[in-house]
């Protein structure tokens, strides 16, 4: 729902001194600028209804109240001239719009001065007059953007309001730091260098996209939704009577909002239907997903008998709303658990091993799953999982139901072939899943958590034929509502290119997986996306061995970050030898990714001889590997194998071809 600027007064009204009627035009003129500059500055403690309402207070109280003085114009460096945003003007560096935005940064900086005393929910006395708007019974917040604008709140939230100050000053007026010192000065902050060197710390590394963040939807408080704030206790007709006359209040307490805004708003902005009614969830068609290039879970049609229960719905979404304290809620790491925004797509809603499970897509960016049982005075389940940049294989299949050792999966549309394997049988072919008509799979058996790893299922699921996929591929559950996505990548040939990740359906991935699969247990519940096998080098073992392997299994993350576990394997004659030993354990690398295409490892080695050795190999570009410390030695290649005490203490570093060292991972 656009917040209106206030209407434009004639420039010639008689009586007025020409900087009143100046800060009044550049009040008009630059009225969005001017509130989303105050609704970043000031504190988010406020929480999002009253700082949209407070900017709009900080702005229309800026106007100079005297008629018979002139007002003070402030005096600030020049300007960049860069363009604040695509289709808007350039930042104004006119005296009568810095005299007003100086007036906003004191009103929005006082909001965090307030004395200890003072009521939380009101500013500082100096910055007290009795303000419009004022909205009763209904709650105004701006457009909810997606995970990259919810850590930049998270992080302007940090910091104090001067340092929010200069990072929009920069980010949203173009204004360059000597400039910024100079106006936050005139404001009163304490520390005005400071401020600015803090706000450059929150641009990086990218500040164009900071800037392209800071002007996206999420802190626009000009273009809001709504919602009444007693949603949960009114009937749906009750609902809309109190939106439509809050609307109602909202539009005549901010008449003066100016016509150029309301010609400038997109054709049919309007009322957003509350987020949390079952009427309004997004439901895609049944075949949207043949005739779409997004295959994701926005491609997912509506399954399950309890799709049109509007009571269970209901249920689900004010659990999600308000959670009670005998509903339990679970959120994988990197995912928030606030009510959504805007009306969520529903996926599933239908009965499953004896709970009702519901099943909404928010945003792109989450799935959640709400259950109930059926039958008995147990509590409600709401599991909060991240599902953005999902594609055709991680967004294959999602768990509906866990009971015991054993868990049921809702399949894409898109899965035309579904069978189980068990990794640690690589030779065993897979046996064929019963899917039911609503997308459901039969019970199967899951990883074990704890104890003895004698085996770990997968489904091998196929893509349909009608996206131009048509390929197998693996998923395993590791705890998450969303199964893992397992892939291979073969060893380097020689003198071929980089090999990229593949599925791990052939031979030799199964091989590499077979003896590396329950590795996959230090993983469980971690919210991992994608997990990979990287034979990065073979070794030919000293005193006549055979070949030992060197694997970097590296897991993708939803929320980003990942982790590489290096594993190096023992000649084997078949399938059940033992499994990898983890040489190198990492959190929060790039390595063993497209960022991170190098790496060195090392062990200790013990021969059929008795003897022990260092063993150390490299990805492809290493072409040297040296052993310092109680052992020295060096090799021409991507391997080493030196004679070393077992306990020896060994430092492996590597050069690469291109230029540059490398220090083996630990």
């Amino acid at each position: 729902m656009p917040i209106h600027q206030p209407t434009q007064r004639s420039a010639t009204a008689p009586g007025e001194p020409l900087a009143v009627k100046q800060a009044e035009a550049a009040l008009v003129e630059h009225y969005p600028r001017l509130v989303r500059l105050a609704y970043v500055v000031l504190p988010p403690s406020l929480g999002r209804h009253r700082r949209v309402l407070a900017a709009h207070g900080a702005v229309q109280r800026a106007l100079p109240v005297t008629r018979t003085a002139p007002a003070r114009m402030a005096q600030v460096p020049a300007q960049s001239r860069r363009s604040p945003e695509a289709g808007q003007a350039e930042a104004p560096a006119n005296a009568p719009y810095a005299s007003m935005r100086l007036r906003v940064l004191r009103t929005a900086l006082a909001y965090e001065r307030r004395p200890r005393w003072w009521p939380g929910r009101l500013p500082a006395p100096a910055a007290l007059r009795p303000a419009l708007p004022v909205v009763w019974g209904l709650r105004l917040f701006p457009r909810a953007g997606g995970v990259d604008e919810l850590a930049l709140d998270r992080a302007l939230s940090e910091v104090p309001g001067a340092v929010r100050a200069a990072f929009a000053l920069q980010l949203l007026d173009g204004l360059p730091e000597t400039a910024v010192r100079g106006l936050l000065a005139e404001a009163g902050v304490e520390d005005p260098a400071g401020a600015v060197r803090r706000a450059a710390r929150l641009g990086r590394p990218d500040p164009g996209a900071a800037r392209i963040l800071l002007r996206s939807g999420e802190f626009d408080p000009c273009t809001v939704q709504t919602r009444p704030s007693d949603l949960l206790r009114r009937r749906h007709r009750v609902r809309a009577a109190a939106l439509a006359a809050a609307l109602c209040v909202v539009a005549g307490t901010l008449a003066v909002a100016a016509e150029k805004e309301v010609r400038d708003e997109a054709p049919g902005a309007g009322v957003t239907v509350p987020a949390l009614d079952p009427a309004a969830l997004l439901r895609t068609a049944a075949e949207q997903w043949a005739d779409t290039s997004r295959i994701d879970f926005t491609a997912w049609p509506v399954r399950g008998d309890r799709r049109g229960d509007g009571e269970l719905l209901g249920r689900a979404l004010r659990a999600w709303s308000e959670p009670s304290g005998n509903v339990q809620v679970s959120t994988t790491p990197g995912t928030v658990g606030v009510p959504p925004a805007q009306p969520p797509r529903l996926l599933f809603a239908g009965e499953v091993d004896g709970a009702a499970v519901v099943l909404f897509h928010d945003g792109g960016v989450r799935v959640v799953r709400y259950a109930e049982p059926l039958a008995g005075g147990g509590g409600a389940a709401l599991d909060f999982a991240r599902t953005d940049d999902a594609d055709v294989t991680t967004g294959a299949a999602v768990v509906v139901s866990r009971t015991g050792e054993k868990a049921r999966f809702l399949l894409a549309p898109w899965i035309s072939e579904t069978s189980t394997r068990d990794l640690l049988a690589p030779d065993t072919p897979g046996r064929p899943l019963e899917v039911g008509p609503d997308g459901i799979t039969a019970p199967v058996e899951r990883p074990a958590a704890g104890g003895g790893c004698d085996a770990w299922p997968v489904l091998q699921l196929r893509s349909s034929e009608r996206i131009v996929e048509n390929h197998a591929f693996l998923v395993t559950d590791l705890g998450d509502l969303a199964p893992a996505h397992l892939t291979y990548t073969p060893k380097p040939g020689r003198g071929a290119p980089a090999r990229q990740p593949r599925e791990a359906t052939g031979p030799e991935a199964l091989l590499a997986w077979a003896r590396t699969a329950c590795s996959l247990r230090a993983l469980s519940g971690s919210g991992v996306r994608a997990v990979n096998n990287w034979a990065f080098a073979e070794q030919r073992l000293p005193e006549g061995g055979a070949s030992a392997e060197w694997l970097c299994t590296r897991a993708d993350t939803w929320r980003g970050p990942g982790r590489v576990l290096v594993q190096f394997l023992q000649p084997a004659a078949s399938p059940t030898a033992p499994a990898a030993a983890v040489v190198a354990d990492r959190n929060d690398t790039a390595l063993c990714s497209r960022f991170g295409q190098h790496i060195l490892a090392g062990t200790h080695w013990k021969a059929e001889s008795g003897r022990w050795y260092v063993l150390a190999a490299g990805s492809r570009a290493v072409y040297r590997i040296e052993a310092t410390g109680q052992v020295r030695g060096t090799a021409g290649g991507p391997t080493l194998a030196v004679r070393a005490p077992r306990d020896a203490s060994v430092q492996l570093t590597a050069r690469l071809r291109e230029g540059g060292t490398l220090a083996a991972v630990r």
